[in-house]
């Protein structure tokens, strides 16, 4: 296809067991190796990821490129593809390996954002150098693509707010115990709210975990 009208690509709907789990009931997925714009970072001691600047430009980072991809891939010549920008996911972990809410040491964190596999490094590079001159961002020149397969994972749908989060992370734990499952690798929060919009209450995070038979 050359020119004309984009196709369309929904990868929320098209991975819709990964992006629409249950709030009442844990889920065990499988998650295939899937392409996404990734950024490394870390909080201060004591400071959440709501009051670091460096979380916020990563953030932006992310969105900025996010969206720039987008119009790229809508106006190319050859088979032009339109598509929705995907939410924010997150990584956490910390260098103790113990992560829990209240805990003063950095949080370690890789923010991701799922990426069509028709996106390139070509095609970053571009969006990077074009987003440099329009708002200038250093955070923007961190990002990379990065393929990732997460594979067998405990999910559920956390409704609230984040603070809130340890009640549905203990409903992880508690199917992981029932079900002979040991956790591993890190914490994996996918952000379905806008929490500059959303009332803390409404608030839509998917909190995913990856797990294997115990050693």
């Amino acid at each position: 296809m050359t020119g004309g009208t984009p196709r369309r690509l929904d990868l929320r709907r098209q991975y819709q067991t990964l992006y629409r789990p249950s709030a009442r009931a844990v889920e065990l997925v499988d998650v295939p190796e899937l392409l996404f714009l990734a950024i490394d970072g870390r909080t201060e001691a004591g400071v959440g990821p709501g009051e670091s600047e460096e979380f916020a430009a990563a953030t932006a980072a992310l969105y900025g490129l996010g969206y720039g991809l987008k119009f790229m891939s809508k106006q190319r010549r050859v088979d032009p593809i339109d598509y929705k920008v995907m939410g924010l996911e997150g990584l956490w972990s910390t260098e103790s390996g113990i992560f829990e809410w209240g805990r003063r040491e950095p949080w370690l964190y890789t923010l991701i954002m799922m990426q069509p596999d028709h996106i390139d490094a070509a095609m970053l590079a571009e969006a990077v150098t074009h987003i440099a001159k329009k708002r200038p961002n250093p955070a923007v020149a961190e990002v990379r693509l990065q393929r990732w397969e997460e594979g067998p994972s405990l999910q559920v749908m956390h409704i609230g707010p984040y603070s809130e989060e340890p009640r549905s992370l203990d409903m992880l734990d508690r199917y992981a115990a029932e079900n002979g499952l040991e956790m591993h690798g890190r914490h994996h929060e996918i952000y379905l709210g806008d929490p500059r919009k959303a009332k803390p209450e409404n608030l839509k995070t998917i909190l995913r975990h990856p797990v294997k038979p115990p050693a």
